[in-house]
């Protein structure tokens, strides 16, 4: 049988092996676009559930560790392979509910209820990737279960033998792995995460985390551009924050809540099966923390004196760089019918965000994907009734629905996947409409505008007939491939003009140009001015300063 501090310390090391070999796995991306890549995501999403698992208490159950994982992983998850894993898991907790210990039978029937969690949640599920391997693996444990006497070892053992099976059979069911040479990497990572597991299942060895004894590069937190905070307005002087963990099943957070709104305001408390999520503004965090204290054991506690936090406007930059919150919460004021949420990064693309009226704008996109609980704290931060969620990338869209789920407010994730689509959205708005009509609206703007993006070659590659190698210039129509040059200029003009061409609006046709990081002004004016005489009369050119790393030019055709 496996007992809950082995399905711990299984967690714990399937952590340390898929961090260990995530730069391999990134390396099976075989689109060249520098990207969030797969292990990356993968890692961070489950070392969430590592950090919270090696606060547990001793002698829990399989019940407790996996509740616990699951829920780390959910507001963990980042990328569309971090949330699809911890969906496999967060369906694994439901298959181990109310037992002690786990038989070979139970890892099979908890794995089940995975991967249809995980593929549940995906509108088009893709045969060939993550789903797949986790898929086929739990077919074959279920087979393996009917048979007798098999030990909880031997059917780890089967697990991942058929995980690796399948995962050497995904480059014959998805051609662009095939003719690129590799398995899918997120197959890839879900294999590294249950070999790790097993080592501790086998053996009761936690494999060592290589990054920890080399000093791993520290995680990057979500910044963010928020509303302004008046220091007038703060009556309870400390935020304080903390994680409850239940020591009885039937601990009331109703009763908690109503105590810490008779003490404060800004009350947020959130009931997540092993834990309860709290955060309120109060003079009295002493009598908070000892009220919190009769529903169980606290973890993540923190207290900070807002006054002192905001006392110079300036300070928000310093906060976030030291670990402390982008986004305090705030509780929902009746008269704010509609929020936005939109994630961004370059400050010119924020600002842009910020002047269309978005309250709250999470820094991240292609090269770093903000988690669950980034963009819940900014959910959470922008006082509405309703909430509007521009995700601005085909990777975060997952983490954001996640989000809204778990939110306490109305939360819409409108289906944005490029920042020219977050700025029509935004524009589309309408604050006299009602909420059917603003989607209707914003979804028929976003889906008309055309996108354009330059960025450079992260590696070599062989990719949908382009021979690419590494540093040349990339343009992409719309997410696709279109062509690849070396004349950041003339790649710019081609790559507007073929998207003007397939413009529904040929004859009129507003082309934005947002340069990046890495363009001087000069050379960003000359383009535009290229790009107008290309055009003629037939389109208007505006350049803007976006400052984003990654793309050279953002463009936007309507």
């Amino acid at each position: 049988m496996i007992k809950g501090s082995q399905l711990r310390d299984a967690f714990i090391s399937g952590a340390n092996s898929i961090s260990n070999c995530r730069q391999q796995v990134d390396a099976l991306n075989v689109f060249p676009v520098p990207d969030g890549d797969t292990g990356t995501n993968m890692s961070m999403t489950i070392n969430a559930a590592k950090r919270e698992l090696e606060t547990l208490k001793e002698d829990p159950t399989v019940e407790q560790v996996s509740k616990k994982a699951a829920s780390a992983l959910l507001r963990g998850a980042r990328g569309n392979s971090g949330v699809i894993l911890s969906l496999l898991f967060r369906g694994f907790s439901k298959g181990l509910e109310g037992k002690e210990e786990a038989d070979a039978k139970d890892i099979a029937h908890a794995l089940s209820l995975g991967v249809s969690a995980a593929y549940k949640a995906v509108m088009k599920p893709t045969e060939g990737t993550i789903l797949t391997v986790a898929r086929l693996a739990s077919e074959h444990a279920q087979q393996v279960a009917q048979q007798e006497e098999v030990t909880e070892v031997m059917m780890w053992k089967e697990i991942l033998s058929a995980a690796e099976d399948a995962l050497a059979q995904t480059p014959e069911m998805l051609p662009v792995l095939k003719k690129a040479g590799v398995v899918d990497a997120g197959g890839q990572g879900f294999v590294e995460i249950w070999k790790g597991m097993l080592s501790v299942i086998e053996n009761e060895q936690i494999i060592p985390s290589e990054e920890e004894a080399q000093a791993a590069p520290k995680e990057k937190k979500a910044h963010g551009v928020a509303a302004e905070f008046n220091e007038e307005d703060i009556h309870f002087c400390y935020c304080t924050e903390f994680i409850i963990n239940k020591e009885h099943p039937d601990a009331d957070p109703l009763s908690l809540r109503a105590y810490l709104e008779s003490i404060g305001d800004c009350v947020v408390v959130v009931d997540d099966e092993e834990i309860i999520k709290c955060h309120v503004h109060t003079n009295e965090p002493g009598n908070a923390i000892q009220a919190a204290l009769k529903l169980g054991y606290l973890t993540n506690m923190k207290i900070d004196n807002m006054k002192e936090q905001h006392g110079d406007n300036n300070k928000l930059v310093d906060l976030e760089a030291e670990g402390q919150p982008a986004f305090p919460y705030k509780a929902v004021d009746p008269d704010k019918e509609y929020g936005f949420v939109a994630i961004a990064a370059g400050e010119g693309v924020k600002q842009l965000f910020v002047d269309l009226g978005v309250d709250n704008v999470v820094s991240g996109g292609q090269t770093m994907n903000p988690s669950t609980d980034d963009i819940l704290s900014a959910i959470h931060a922008t006082a509405a009734k309703r909430v509007f969620v521009l995700p601005n990338n085909k990777n975060i869209i997952m983490a954001a629905e996640q989000a809204a789920n778990l939110a306490d407010r109305k939360v819409d994730v409108l289906q944005t996947r490029t920042i020219p689509q977050g700025l029509s959205a935004m524009l589309a708005f309408d604050p006299e409409a009602d909420r059917k009509q603003n989607v209707t609206n914003m979804v028929q703007a976003y889906e008309r505008v055309g996108t354009g993006s330059v960025t450079f070659a992260a590696r070599d590659s062989d990719y949908e007939g382009h021979k690419i190698k590494k540093g040349e210039l990339l343009a992409l129509e719309n997410g696709k491939m279109s062509f690849v040059d070396t004349d950041l200029k003339k790649t710019v003009v081609k790559l507007t003009h073929n998207l003007t061409k397939k413009s529904p609006n040929k004859d009129a046709s507003f082309v934005t140009l947002i340069y990046g990081e890495d363009v001087a002004e000069d050379q960003a004016e000359e383009i535009r001015e290229a790009v107008a005489e290309r055009l003629g009369d037939s389109a208007e050119v505006v350049l803007i300063a976006g400052k984003q790393p990654v793309y050279y030019f953002i463009i936007s055709v309507e």
